[in-house]
């Protein structure tokens, strides 16, 4: 059982289109691209490709006509590498012929989107390669840039990555402030994991107000006493948050020896030179918030030619 993964679909569809508008409004307000008007007369025809400068991951690519499309511009969009492909600087990965004011003026949207995405597939394939050989899997998280954040973890599966939870609405995450603002048993203490645990597992797939809640639960736990109280609550996938190698492979070791079906997460402080001895741990699921909020953006440039 998993989060839902982020598709190429209606929703990112939409998603983008929204980015666009933003964009677009954000480069010509209420006015024109002044400089390309006088300069480049209406008739005018051209055509580009956009080529990355340095190696990477390809993530977004296939995006290119939707942003178009939202310019409303006069191009033709060829896309020429497939979603999740290796980077080869100076080749070409999506060609545009048309209108040469529309290529002026849509140049720089079109670059800011596929270099982030870019960026962020590429780092993501770092970590997935830094785990190589252990059967770990790499996960997203909710910490990303806001208003991205399908684009981003579309980035992520590009890269080689999985999706943890897209928002609060696919899944139960209960973490350390939901049990110190929650009430316990007796009405005023906090609630305790153990606690916490039950009542997602027992609101699985209820319906409130209309609304069918989410199938999956997961808790965060701070110590292997934590971990104790949640184990065999039926809960799909138990978190273990800065836990110390050793405290990785105990929790491991005591959920198998229980035989309970339950993901182990690890997380917190998951860098690129300390995950590989995290996966070795045992674990089932690493994640990560360096995915996107520390990925820097890919060279991409447009280069021009007669069309």
């Amino acid at each position: 059982m998993d989060y839902q993964p982020v598709e190429l679909d209606d929703a990112l569809e939409n998603d983008l289109r929204q980015l666009v508008r933003l964009s677009i409004a954000e480069d010509l307000d209420v006015a024109v691209d002044w400089t390309t008007v006088t300069m480049i007369a209406p008739e005018r025809r051209g055509a580009c490709q956009i080529v990355p400068r340095v190696d990477g991951v390809a993530a977004g690519i296939a995006l290119a006509p939707w942003i178009v499309d939202e310019f409303d511009a006069d191009l033709d969009v060829e896309v020429l590498i497939e979603e999740g492909a290796s980077l080869v600087p100076g080749k070409p990965v999506v060609r545009l012929s048309g209108s040469a004011r529309d290529l002026l003026t849509s140049e720089r949207v079109l670059l800011n989107i596929l270099s982030r995405m870019c960026g962020v597939a590429s780092l993501t394939q770092r970590y997935v390669n830094a785990m190589a050989g252990g059967s770990a899997r790499l996960y997203d998280t909710r910490k990303t840039t806001p208003g991205w954040r399908r684009l981003e973890k579309y980035a992520v599966r590009c890269g080689g990555g999985h999706n943890h939870r897209t928002g609060l609405f696919d899944g139960f995450l209960i973490k350390d402030n939901h049990l110190a603002l929650g009430r316990g048993g007796n009405g005023s203490d906090p609630l305790t994991a153990g606690e916490a645990a039950k009542r997602a597992v027992e609101m699985r797939g209820a319906s409130v107000d209309q609304l069918v809640a989410p199938s999956m639960v997961e808790i965060e736990v701070d110590t292997l006493q934590q971990f104790e109280q949640v184990v065999t609550t039926g809960i799909d996938i138990c978190l273990l948050d800065n836990f110390s190698l050793d405290d990785l492979r105990s929790a491991v070791a005591r959920r198998d020896e229980l035989g309970v079906n339950v993901e182990l997460e690890a997380s917190g402080n998951i860098t690129i030179d300390t995950i590989a001895k995290v996966a070795a741990t045992g674990v089932d699921r690493i994640s990560s918030g360096a995915l996107t909020h520390q990925a820097t953006w890919l060279d991409l440039g447009m280069d021009w030619f007669d069309g």
